[in-house]
């Protein structure tokens, strides 16, 4: 199963969609940032499960529909920042899928997630993707989950990787840095948490309009891998 996430850059990358799906063929596209009152129906051969609505610049998950069926689709709220208070760029940094894979005949849960700006402290971040996890054991306790997006989290990601291990997630990083917009901040923003999957890899992709790179992440089933949260 092959997972593209990918920041559009308040939406600014929203033309290199069409050609990336023909590209990659992923069976699934999350994205960060994107202009949600104009989202299209379908992008190549995958269908809009559905979109944050409480920010124009939010987040979707689109799938296809000659592998899956989505059941369920819920978009949630995290703990906010200083710059969410004062700014109000972003109301729900959390969009969950439940889709049925029928090559598998099994159910999976996939998300997008966008963490907080780098103003706010990683302590912040950390406790809104220890939320965002528990958030979507709603839509299938046990259930494998695959949670990509932007994690603003580049500095220090061995504490992160150990608290998220601690709730039974692993974490995956991609294979090169994912932003280099700032000198200070080049890292890898970009990558993955999962439980109940295997990652077989997280590549990350070619530099478009965006200041993120996309990252494909490739992933199987893995048996008897439940959270602990």
């Amino acid at each position: 199963m092959r997972v593209i996430s990918y920041n559009l850059r308040k939406n600014h990358a929203s033309g290199e969609l069409v050609e990336l799906v023909q590209k990659f063929n992923p069976d699934v596209l999350c994205l960060q940032e994107c202009d949600t009152t104009d989202l299209p129906a379908d992008v190549g051969h995958l269908h809009l499960a559905d979109s944050t609505k409480r920010n124009r610049l939010g987040l979707a998950v689109y799938f296809r529909t000659d592998r899956f069926s989505a059941l369920e689709t819920q978009a949630f709220s995290l703990k906010k920042s200083l710059h969410d208070m004062v700014l109000k760029p972003a109301h729900e940094r959390l969009i969950g899928t439940r889709l049925v894979d029928h090559e598998t005949d099994r159910q999976l849960v996939v998300a997008s997630f966008h963490a907080a700006p780098l103003t706010a402290r990683n302590s912040l971040r950390r406790e809104q993707i220890r939320a965002a996890h528990e958030l979507l054991l709603t839509l299938g306790h046990g259930l494998p989950t695959l949670m990509v997006g932007d994690y603003n989290y580049p500095l220090f990601t061995n504490s992160l990787t150990q608290k998220v291990n601690e709730s039974g997630y692993d974490l995956s990083l991609s294979d090169r840095r994912t932003y280099t917009r700032y000198k200070f901040f080049r890292g890898h923003f970009d990558f993955a948490t999962s439980v109940g999957l295997g990652i077989d890899n997280v590549e990350t992709l070619q530099r478009g309009a965006s200041d993120h790179m996309p990252i494909m992440v490739s992933a199987s089933y893995r048996e008897n891998a439940v959270a602990t949260l």
